[in-house]
């Protein structure tokens, strides 16, 4: 079932329960207050009669008679009967054909203990009153029927029962209106997603200008269209870029085997042929790897997290990137170390901050004349930063905010050998451990990456 007829269902449910429950309290205390009237009335009767009775004593019969003949027409289905205090009638009187109201020796002795009784018999109310005096101890009963009061709960339950049923359309009516109306922003919203595909994500729903929960529903799912439309974005290019150097070490493979095979060589030539194929071989060795170590870093649920102390990963850092090249050299600087060992030690993983440290370094010492890169060590609000500076070429400020992409080059590091994942995969390993990573670039300072990682301290407490 639809929202919009939940809604609706439950509006006339709740209006139809409030309805009743008004119609309820209508008719009820109107039911009472007819019950107290009338018993107004039959104790007024009972009384007059009693002061009559008692009044003109054994001659009373004749004018209680004719009293009770009068007032027929004012109240339907009369009898009255008096009883003295044995219990016995001593006068009765029924209107028409009617009979004469049964009392009990329990409801006269009710009335004298009370004052009064009453009852219903046959659809007539019937009050038993006592009434003494000094020389009599009477109980007089009055019964008849209240033919106006009774019309009258009848006309009020037609009433209440036709209103109720127009108050339930009518809440029916009004419960699918509202309900549309409130669910048509979300109705276009849902036509809007409609429109979405994977090669459509530049569409935007329209938030509108309220500031309700359908406004944050729409705009959380504009965010979360920004950050696929970013991720495809990216997907696309890292499977282009991916393709492209793949591809080129595959051709220049197959170029040259297929040249080689046309004919005959020397000895010499294949391993020529041999030696230049394994160089591209290995060019695609390390190109798989760094692929699989990025795919490796998607989630932060796979890594396995220890504290790590970050100068004993720089010490291993700088012995490595020593052994690649001999003309690659590093300089360590170190801080201050504070005096609360969790405030100097990390909380990560010694490999991967092995390896995003050591492609930044490296990459210091590849891009540089000098072949140099300097790296800062220092201790800071609960923080560990390091810092790696080299004098390589200026990196333009239009390109800084792409070099953390996969497989992006520098315009003055295309003719260095490279696949442009190192600075990419750094910065996810530093992203995974919930650090960030810039970078600054200049003809006087040169080219600073500066690292920033929380302490264990700050890594606990977050």
């Amino acid at each position: 079932m639809k929202i919009k007829f939940k809604i609706t269902a439950l509006f006339t449910l709740l209006v139809t329960a409030i309805l009743l429950l008004l119609s309820f309290s209508i008719y009820y205390f109107t039911s009472l207050e007819r019950l107290q009237a009338f018993k107004q009335r039959l104790k007024g009767r009972a009384n007059n009669n009693a002061q009559l009775y008692t009044y003109f004593g054994d001659s009373s019969t004749t004018m209680l008679r004719r009293f009770d003949s009068g007032s027929t027409n004012t109240l339907q289905a009369k009898s009255v009967v008096i009883y003295n205090y044995l219990n016995q009638p001593v006068y009765e009187f029924n209107a028409g054909s009617e009979a004469t109201p049964p009392t009990n020796l329990l409801m006269l002795e009710k009335a004298r203990l009370n004052g009064e009784a009453y009852y219903m018999v046959d659809n007539r109310d019937v009050i038993a009153f006592h009434h003494t005096d000094s020389l009599n101890r009477i109980v007089v009963v009055v019964a008849g029927y209240d033919s106006d009061g009774w019309n009258r709960l009848s006309q009020l339950r037609k009433l209440l029962i036709i209103s109720l049923l127009i108050g339930i359309a009518a809440a029916a009516i009004v419960g699918f209106l509202f309900s549309r109306q409130l669910l048509t922003p979300l109705t276009l919203m849902i036509k809007e997603v409609n429109d979405i595909s994977s090669q459509n994500l530049s569409h935007r729903i329209e938030a509108g200008s309220g500031h309700d929960e359908l406004h944050q529903l729409a705009t959380t799912f504009n965010e979360l269209l920004n950050r696929l439309q970013e991720s495809f974005i990216v997907q696309r290019r890292f499977i282009s870029n991916a393709s492209h150097e793949l591809s080129t070490p595959l051709t220049s493979v197959s170029s040259q085997l297929e040249v080689t095979l046309q004919k005959d060589r020397s000895t010499e030539e294949y391993q020529q042929v041999l030696h230049s194929v394994y160089e591209d071989v290995q060019q695609m060795r390390q190109l798989t790897k760094s692929l699989l170590e990025i795919t490796k870093t998607g989630t932060q649920g796979t890594i396995e997290l220890n504290e790590v102390r970050i100068d004993e990963v720089l010490f291993k850092v700088m012995s490595d990137v020593r052994k690649i090249s001999a003309q690659y050299q590093v300089e360590l600087q170190f801080g201050e170390f504070p005096d609360d060992e969790k405030r100097f030690l990390v909380f990560g993983n010694n490999d991967l901050l092995y390896s995003s440290l050591k492609n930044i370094v490296e990459n210091g010492c590849k891009y540089s004349p000098d072949h140099l890169s300097w790296v800062d060590l220092s201790f800071s609000n609960d923080q560990v930063i390091v810092q790696v500076r080299n004098h390589g070429d200026v990196i333009a400020e239009e390109e800084r905010e792409h070099i953390f992409q996969p497989f992006y080059r520098t315009n003055a590091a295309t003719h260095i050998k490279g696949f442009g994942l190192g600075l990419a995969l750094a910065k996810r390993i530093i992203s995974l451990h919930r650090g960030n990573i810039t970078v600054e670039s200049d003809a006087q300072s040169g080219t600073m990456f500066t690292i920033q990682l929380p302490s264990v301290k700050a890594f606990s407490a977050h």
